[in-house]
């Protein structure tokens, strides 16, 4: 078990500082940006209220009678102030043209010249600023007054016979904007919460998902799984509950021919053999063998849980195929061994008998039963060994047809396989196939009266085809139609053993771009006809015209 490195901290809780620091780096850029934009709002605001108050006092008819005085000073400094209370703006100033000021909220500065610029206001325009008067830093607007003439604040013509600057001060403004800013802060706060409390719900679930690990700890595992996975011998399988492939090792996708795309896909479109897909996502088993085009595999599966539940399944493959076809040859060699032991038991009484013949001096009918023995040995032998080149296979047909004699079955082979005419199939392939089909073909004749076997034998460079009948009970066209799957078998003692062998010599048949018929025999029962390698098409006869 992996352990985690001292002071390293889980992915969930780097994600949760990480997202903490994030929502506390927009909420404040956000806050200041709302800040910044409130301030320009405000006096922008500011500055369009001035110039408005400006241009209502340039139009009053107040303005315009007190003008027409000797002393404008009595009648504009009661109105302008209050304008100024009513409006609440922080100064209403009317000047003479030469800045000479006619009010003002401070008394002691009637009668002095305005401070600050007045721009185009003279000329007849509308002039804003930012200044530093006499009550501090303001942002004030001048307004030109025209003659009686104009109608209007606007310059027809008429000439400018007065000013009108109003202001207000950048302390009414900050003050505004503190109202502004408490409500911005307000809305921040429940922002900055609801950011927290998001970050800690997907840390929370990410804490889950993760199981508490740092990003060392599952850069670690993940190489270390990886290494392990592509280093073991054995394939292996993982399979989740709805029968999908989550992973696959290096060795799993060479024995099964999986395509690259395997992960995600679906069990049931690999074209695996249907016995493996089943054993796969249904039952559980340990060392069972399936054979699949190329490989006989030993597969064992079994469930995989996390945190008490059932998560999918985990199925190992090992190769068997060498194992299998040893195993075959060993089977073939057990077999030889029980024939010899059989015909040495059949020595051994032929030659009691011949024994007692001289003893009882009945010298000529020993020699007559020994020559009639050797005959039929000596037949058997050169039958077999003149139809079959190869003497792996002559010996594999030498010994099943001792233990069909052993067994009261007569086993008869006809053809020819020459071995320097067979150029499709190892003598390795020849002994599984026949050893399998001669083995079913004594177990089916085992229990009938009429116990025969035919194995007939053709061999050219192209192919070789083997054929074998017997007289069993043969075999529906539903058995038939499973014959060749590996697990199926007619023994009523079948287990785990049986259920291979047609499926092997299946298996031979198309790695030899061959394949396997089953049908029914001249002598009643079943027949297996195996080619391997491609049979010739028959030809044709023409049709006289």
């Amino acid at each position: 078990m992996l352990t985690r490195p001292r002071h390293e901290q889980s992915v969930a809780r780097q994600v949760l500082v990480l997202q903490l620091i994030v929502v506390l780096v927009l909420v404040v850029t956000a806050l200041a940006l709302a800040t910044y934009d409130a301030r320009n709002d405000i006096r922008a605001s500011a500055r369009d209220e001035a110039v408005s108050v400006a241009r209502a006092v340039a139009r009053s008819p107040v303005v315009r009678e007190a003008m027409a005085t000797s002393e404008p000073t009595a009648l504009l400094q009661p109105y302008a102030e209050a304008v100024r209370v009513d409006t609440g703006v922080d100064f209403v100033v009317v000047m003479d043209r030469d800045r000479t000021r006619w009010s003002h909220p401070n008394e002691e500065q009637l009668g002095k010249a305005f401070i600050g610029n007045l721009g185009g206001a003279p000329g007849g325009e509308v002039y804003t600023e930012e200044y530093v008067g006499t009550l501090g830093p303001s942002i004030r607007a001048i307004v030109p007054v025209f003659g009686p003439s104009s109608a209007s604040d606007t310059n027809n013509g008429s000439p400018v016979v007065a000013l009108v600057a109003v202001g207000i001060t950048l302390t009414q403004l900050d003050d505004l904007l503190v109202d502004e800013f408490t409500d911005i802060v307000v809305a921040a706060a429940v922002v900055l919460i609801v950011g927290i409390v998001g970050a800690w719900l997907i840390a929370r679930r990410l804490r889950r998902q993760t199981h508490g690990m740092g990003e060392r700890e599952i850069t670690r595992m993940y190489e270390y799984y990886s290494a392990v996975l592509h280093a073991v011998r054995e394939g292996l399988l993982l399979i989740d509950l709805d029968g999908r492939v989550q992973l696959v090792n290096d060795e799993a996708r060479r024995l099964l021919s999986l395509p690259d795309d395997v992960v995600g896909r679906s069990l049931d479109d690999l074209g695996l053999p249907p016995a493996l897909v089943e054993a796969a996502s249904g039952e559980r088993g340990a060392d069972e063998v399936y054979v699949t085009g190329e490989h006989v595999l030993v597969a064992s599966s079994s469930a995989a849980f996390w945190d008490g539940r059932e998560v999918g399944a985990v199925v190992t493959l090992r190769d068997h195929t060498e194992l299998q076809a040893v195993t075959g040859e060993l089977d073939t060699v057990r077999g030889l061994t029980e024939s010899l032991r059989a015909q040495t038991h059949e020595a051994a009484n032929r030659l009691h008998t011949v024994v007692s013949l001289i003893e009882i001096g009945r010298t000529e009918e020993a020699i007559d039963f020994v020559t009639d023995e050797l005959k039929v040995a000596q037949m058997l032998t050169d039958r077999v060994v003149g139809a079959v080149g190869d003497p792996v296979v002559a010996a594999l047909l030498l010994g099943k047809s001792a233990e069909a004699a052993e067994r009261g079955i007569s086993l008869t082979v006809t053809g020819e396989l020459p071995a320097s005419s067979v150029a499709v199939g190892s003598p390795r392939d020849l002994v599984t196939v026949l050893g399998n089909l001669v083995d079913n073909a004594i177990d089916a004749v085992a229990g009938t009266a009429d116990r025969r076997i035919v194995v007939h034998l053709e061999g050219s460079p192209d192919h070789t085809r083997l054929v074998v009948g017997d007289s069993g009970p043969g075999l529906t066209p539903e058995e038939a139609a499973h014959a060749l799957e590996r697990g199926w078998t007619t023994k009523a003692d079948a287990g785990d053993a049986h259920g291979v062998g047609l499926a092997l010599v299946s298996q031979v048949a198309r790695r030899l771009d061959g394949g396997v018929r089953v049908g029914r025999s001249e002598l009643g029962g079943a027949e297996m006809v195996v080619v391997l390698g491609r049979e010739p098409e028959p030809e044709t006869a023409a049709v006289p015209s």
